[in-house]
């Protein structure tokens, strides 16, 4: 099974998340209704779907490279203003597109600032939202503090590392690199909320993102290892509740 390939599996790591964040991320574009929109790496519709509820698109294209994500998609989001297609962010639809957006996406495009420049070409608007990784999205950050904590030789795999750019000033000097004149961003929190333990590290279980995947890789001593020292790391209550949040950074600029 590729990493990528199960919606389901998704929505209960980071896609539940993700709907969340694409609200405040719809309502800070703040796009008049009757648009035509993009939304590259639609994974499983989270933003398409709050585009359509939210923003009054006359369409929405959701291209994702992963067939198993457009399946998702094409079966759970309901409307004929949407349409899905199998595409990589190396090779978009020509436009125009008054507003091109990307969630959760330009950390797993090799060539992030060739797809920006090309996001610039076909659309009007463009704007993405990305985690912080290295401080604020809290859910993973405890998983890869302890990893440092009991296994410092993986280090190189912490997304924190990995994905640097990921903040307000990587966002604007991505986009300056892309040629656009000037891109506004801002910090979008949301609640992630777990009723146990168990609830927390399930979806870490499923084998897809960077955390999952690396947690598989382990033998199942070493994931023993680890699991527990996340879970002395993490604020649990004492009805065994986790309450945490989630910081995403979003940028958009206009051509």
């Amino acid at each position: 099974m590729s990493e990528w390939s199960t919606g389901e599996i998704y929505e209960s790591y980071v896609g539940r998340w993700s709907r969340l964040v694409a609200a405040e991320f719809v309502g800070w574009l703040d796009r008049p209704p009757g648009l035509r929109w993009l939304d590259v790496g639609c994974g499983t519709g989270a933003l398409t779907s709050t585009i359509l509820r939210t923003a009054d698109p006359a369409s929405v294209l959701g291209v994702d490279p992963s067939e198993g994500f457009v399946g998702y998609a094409r079966r759970t989001v309901d409307d004929d203003r949407a349409s899905f297609e199998v595409r990589s962010a190396a090779e978009l639809p020509d436009g125009p597109y008054d507003a091109v957006v990307a969630g959760l996406v330009l950390n797993f495009v090799p060539e992030r600032v060739e797809a920006l420049r090309r996001m610039r070409e076909i659309g009007s608007t463009v704007a993405v939202y990305v985690w912080d990784y290295a401080d604020g999205m809290h859910l993973m950050r405890h998983f890869f503090d302890a990893m440092i904590e009991v296994r410092p030789q993986d280090r190189e795999h912490d997304e924190g590392r990995r994905f640097a750019f990921c903040t307000a000033e990587g966002l604007e000097e991505l986009f300056a690199e892309a040629g656009f004149t000037a891109a506004g961003t801002r910090e979008i929190v949301v609640p992630t909320e777990f009723a146990s333990f168990d609830d927390y590290w399930g979806p870490f279980l499923g084998g897809q993102g960077v955390a999952p995947a690396y947690l598989r890789s382990l033998p199942e001593p070493d994931q023993e290892v680890l699991r527990e020292a996340v879970r002395a790391r993490l604020p649990i209550e004492a009805d065994g509740s986790i309450r945490l949040t989630a910081r995403a950074w979003a940028a958009k600029a206009v051509s």
